[in-house]
């Protein structure tokens, strides 16, 4: 199963970090959307991206100059149908993925290997949606894609050896790490994230702490990088709970219950970063606690 030409679904920040290091490591790459004004906008983040990384000595100029030839974007989701290799990296929601599938079998070459880079649902289930359940995986990348290092690889119980092997080598080009996933709710690394942030919601409803003092209490006493509600607000506040209600759902244990502050912010719209406001406040300078 040789790899030469990769679909992208979905121009988001996930969907053109995925398209940016496909790019780099010399693949050819489509990345469609159904909004034009997506594409354009991933198009500009991958020429920003890539010069950052330029003015970081880490590609060059004709590194970034190649990267961005190889990339094209397309509304038609059937003209993904060619390629060897597609990626969906649509939102976070069974419906709108299974839906995405749906579509393109009919389009697909019999050799094209079909994954998801879902972040917590069932690729079993998503695979049964398609016609070719041996050759689907969860290709699970983190955010944000060209920094991180770690591909999650998930087989359905249908996955076979000659599809996994595939999308190993595949990692191994793009000069990154993978880690092998079962296929149950979450997988590794959101299974033990995300109820980490949920209990950091819960104490900051609780009232145990303000979002000041339990960012800092993570970041200076357990020297996480970044505390988990200042996380949860780059990720999405959105995604946070479609993850935890998947777990919930999905092991049917009270411990993964989501916390009912996150509901509410996610009900105002208050989502973190994308929407300028989550536990913290982005409109102005500097970012402010909202609790």
């Amino acid at each position: 199963m040789a790899i030469e030409q990769v679909g992208i679904v979905g121009a988001g920040q996930m969907g053109n970090g995925i398209a940016h290091v496909f790019a780099l490591a010399g693949y050819e790459v489509l990345m469609n959307d159904i909004s034009e004004d997506a594409l354009r906008a991933a198009l500009a983040s991958i020429d920003a991206n890539l010069d950052r990384q330029v003015g970081k000595d880490l590609i060059s100029s004709a590194d970034k100059v190649d990267a961005l030839k190889r990339i094209s974007a397309t509304q038609t989701l059937a003209d993904l149908g060619k390629t060897d290799l597609i990626i969906e990296s649509a939102t976070e929601r069974e419906t709108i993925k299974t839906a995405i599938f749906e579509d393109l079998v009919p389009h697909l070459k019999p050799e094209t290997i079909l994954t998801s880079n879902t972040s917590s649902i069932s690729i079993t289930r998503l695979a049964s949606r398609t016609d070719r359940p041996e050759m689907f995986m969860g290709f699970h990348f983190m955010n944000p894609v060209p920094i991180m290092q770690l591909v999650e690889l998930i087989r359905g119980i249908a996955t076979d050896e000659a599809t996994f092997n595939s999308c190993h080598d595949v990692v191994e080009r793009l000069g990154k790490t993978s880690a092998t996933a079962e296929d149950f709710p979450a997988f590794i690394v959101n299974r033990i994230l995300m109820p980490m942030i949920n209990e950091a919601i819960y104490t900051l409803y609780e009232g145990v702490g303000s979002v000041k003092s339990i960012d800092t209490s993570m970041k200076l006493g357990a020297n996480h990088p970044m505390g988990p509600l200042e996380l949860a607000d780059f990720i999405g506040l959105d995604t946070c709970l479609a993850i935890m209600n998947v777990l919930h759902e999905g092991l049917a244990d009270t411990k993964y219950r989501p916390c009912p502050l996150l509901t509410k912010y996610v009900e105002a719209g208050w989502l973190g970063r994308k929407t300028k406001r989550g536990f913290y406040d982005y409109r102005g300078e500097v970012p402010v606690p909202t609790r």
